[in-house]
């Protein structure tokens, strides 16, 4: 890994707040949530950034392959801003923006955790 270079990683809306149908799979995200802090304090000598980007429920198939019709409406109901989204659910136009910038102009900002979902939980 090159000094000053940055590092993105993907966990999930849902460790920000608890909702119903999902309770396994946001542990399987905190770990390396964990690891983003963590690398951030190792790597920041070498001034790499590192960083975790959590989008909310999204729309690929990943998604539509284990959800319930409930589901899927509890989740498109779910985000603030879901009715101004193309899906009601967090697209990949969303997301990449943020992890563009993360690894060019915020390069300042490293070791958080940044929750992308439209206010799907908001605090």
């Amino acid at each position: 890994l090159n000094e000053r270079g940055s590092i993105v990683t993907i966990v999930s809306s849902l460790l920000a707040a608890y909702t119903p149908y999902y309770g396994i799979y946001p542990s399987t995200k905190a770990p390396v949530e964990h690891f983003t802090r963590a690398a951030s304090k190792e790597f920041g000598e070498r001034g790499i950034s590192v960083n975790s980007v959590g989008p909310g429920p999204m729309n690929t198939p990943f998604f539509y392959g284990q959800e319930t019709e409930e589901s899927i409406a509890y989740n498109k109901a779910g985000a603030a801003l879901g009715k101004y989204s193309k899906t009601g659910l967090t697209d990949i136009e969303d997301i990449a923006p943020l992890i563009r910038f993360l690894v060019t102009e915020g390069w300042w900002i490293t070791g958080q955790t940044i929750f992308a979902n439209g206010g799907y939980t908001t605090r």
